[in-house]
């Protein structure tokens, strides 16, 4: 597995990042591993090691590469934009946890606050009350969950309390909590005030309250 990793990341040198790179949700290519290895005159195979090291020393460790493996061709993420801002885009992320040791699909919601909404600098940003309808209304109506998905009386107060200013995703970390002791990686998340579901508050500042008014949704 971690031969496989390493093999993806020497050929794509070029689209990696260590975590200590400015803007890392949309870095200069000028600040890639690539032009690292360049620079230095090394090998690609000793510049990823190298960046490894570097990396599970960085503070928040245990130590991850940013590899953008698609959407990153231009050295920016303006295509992606277009694409989100397409009639007929559903924001979503998911692939039945194929990937869990190398992506962590859950932190999709928040990376939209946080750099799509609030700190964008390399190009057009998303205003905040479209990213929310691309997050709540447009799913909830693609899947006729028509109790839910806006602000409105009689509906479900399905809801998140949320600190814009202080939103942010925390670095990724791996647990092994899959049968078997499989690992995979989590990635927490802050400025989230409270989640209600139902109308009962099940987490406060990230923290689970224990309540579980949630249930199976059928279509």
């Amino acid at each position: 597995m971690f031969e496989h990793a390493v093999s993806i990341i020497v050929s794509s040198v070029g689209s990696t990042y260590l975590p200590s790179t400015p803007g890392l949700h949309e870095p200069d290519p000028s600040q890639s591993l690539g032009r690292r290895i360049e620079a230095a005159g090394t090998t690609p195979l000793e510049g990823v090691y190298d960046a490894l090291c570097e990396a599970a020393e960085a503070p928040g460790g245990p130590g991850f590469l940013n590899v953008f493996m698609g959407n990153y061709a231009e050295g920016h993420l303006g295509p992606v934009r277009e694409m989100l801002m397409r009639p007929g885009t559903l924001c979503g992320g998911g692939d039945g946890g194929a990937h869990v040791t190398v992506i962590c699909d859950a932190s999709y919601p928040t990376y939209m606050l946080q750099h799509w909404v609030r700190e964008r600098t390399r190009g057009e940003r998303i205003p905040v009350e479209t990213a929310v309808r691309m997050l709540t209304r447009d799913p909830a109506e693609l899947y006729g969950m028509a109790d839910r998905g806006v602000v409105r009386e009689g509906l479900r107060a399905d809801l998140n309390l949320i600190d814009l200013d202080r939103i942010a995703l925390e670095s990724p970390r791996v647990v092994h909590d899959l049968p078997s002791g499989s690992p995979r990686l989590l990635q927490g998340a802050r400025g989230y005030v409270a989640t209600i579901v139902g109308g009962a508050v099940t987490s406060r500042e990230g923290v689970d309250t224990g309540a579980r008014p949630g249930g199976l949704f059928r279509a």
